[in-house]
């Protein structure tokens, strides 16, 4: 018998859509992020993710929703360009965080450690 001290139980929680994973928590991180800085690169640095690991990502959840979840837009003369999450992100993040709050208040803390 494994040490009891080193078993604790682990859980995840994710969105599907038509039966496959769209947003689990790193993905519910990203979105997050991108609505906090509005950049897609400054979102990726802050996450210490790649820029193309990032919009890989996006572009998984938004071909197998079939809905954008994030708006990008290009820089000018001014400057840089940036993100915003769409109407549809901010739903798909919210909802994310409805269920982990769920779970939260139906595991609490002392339950999930053994």
């Amino acid at each position: 018998m494994p040490n009891r001290e080193k078993l604790k139980p682990s859980f995840k929680i994710w969105l599907e859509y038509r039966g496959k994973p769209v947003l689990g928590k790193g993905g519910a991180e990203i979105l997050e992020q991108i609505g906090k800085d509005e950049s897609l690169s400054k979102a990726a640095k802050n996450l210490g993710m790649s820029y193309r690991y990032v919009w890989s990502y996006l572009q998984k959840i938004e071909k197998a929703i079939g809905k954008p979840i994030v708006d990008t837009y290009r820089g000018g003369k001014s400057g840089g360009g940036g993100a915003k999450l769409t109407k549809f992100g901010k739903s798909l993040l919210t909802e994310y965080k409805l269920m982990e709050a769920r779970f939260d208040k139906l595991v609490p803390k002392k339950e999930k450690q053994l």
